[in-house]
């Protein structure tokens, strides 16, 4: 059983989105705190890497200053064993396959489930290349999180059969960052997600405002906001928690 499913269990899941390590470790865990207090469901952990390819220049800047800070894959384990001392939401990372490569990726999926991770999220590993990662991710008990594109299209259903733990349904083209409009036909794509799938589903890339939350939450099980936050640490720093707290609050408010 995922524990990944408890986080949709409460009504509309709220699932924000850190940068580990910016501006610095003791800040992350920090803001995670903050964010769970105000009622995220679940929490993504971004792995920094040096050429983030589905990032916009919000979490680019945040990937360049946390490896300028010295994060390294190991550190970011010693947080999460930190966060589990009380943090009890199910945690996913999020980063790239090289990262997972070079570190050796037994090794690396092995330690995430040690350490409590529930998921690991890969966005450049096409959905036609997930058995390198996936018979570790299934000997180890971390789920292997699908995302699903605006350019699935005839994909989805195939995708969505095979999904564990949630569904990451892109809301729009290109990279992260926030949007002024979501102008996706994302009912069409999560009505053929639910033919295929009782896997939760949730809508990330671009919502910044308790406005789109609300309205993608609607569509699907839950909101994940990643830009919007991060723009916090870039402008707050290590004052940046109790804002991430205050957003989360407004958030999950919004959704519920």
């Amino acid at each position: 059983m995922s524990k990944i499913k408890s986080a949709f269990e409460n009504g509309k899941a709220f699932i924000p989105f850190f940068t580990c390590g910016d501006p610095d470790l003791e800040t992350t865990a920090a803001a995670v705190r903050a964010a769970v207090a105000a009622g995220a469901d679940l929490v993504e952990l971004g792995i920094p890497f040096s050429d983030p390819t589905a990032e916009g220049p919000t979490i680019q800047g945040a990937n360049l200053r946390a490896l300028t800070g010295g994060v390294t894959t190991d550190k970011i384990f010693g947080l999460v064993r930190d966060l589990r001392t009380d943090v009890s939401v199910p945690l996913v990372f999020m980063t790239y396959a090289n990262v997972v490569f070079s570190y050796g990726a037994e090794r690396f999926i092995s330690t995430c489930s040690e350490i409590g991770i529930d998921g690991l999220i890969l966005p450049d590993l096409p959905f036609e290349e997930k058995e390198e990662f996936l018979p570790l991710c299934r000997k180890y008990g971390v789920d292997l999180i699908s995302l699903i594109a605006p350019t699935s299209a005839n994909r989805i259903a195939m995708i969505a059969k095979e999904a564990e733990g949630f569904i990451y349904l892109v809301s729009s083209l290109g990279v992260t960052g926030t949007r002024s409009e979501i102008t996706t036909d994302l009912a069409s794509i999560v009505s053929v997600i639910r033919e295929n799938t009782g896997v939760p589903c949730a809508i990330g890339f671009g919502i910044s405002t308790p406005e789109q939350a609300a309205k993608m939450a609607n569509l699907s099980d839950g909101a994940i906001v990643g830009s919007a936050i991060v723009k916090l640490f870039e402008k707050y720093g290590r004052s940046a928690p109790e804002h991430v707290g205050e957003f989360v609050k407004s958030m999950k408010a919004a959704i519920s």
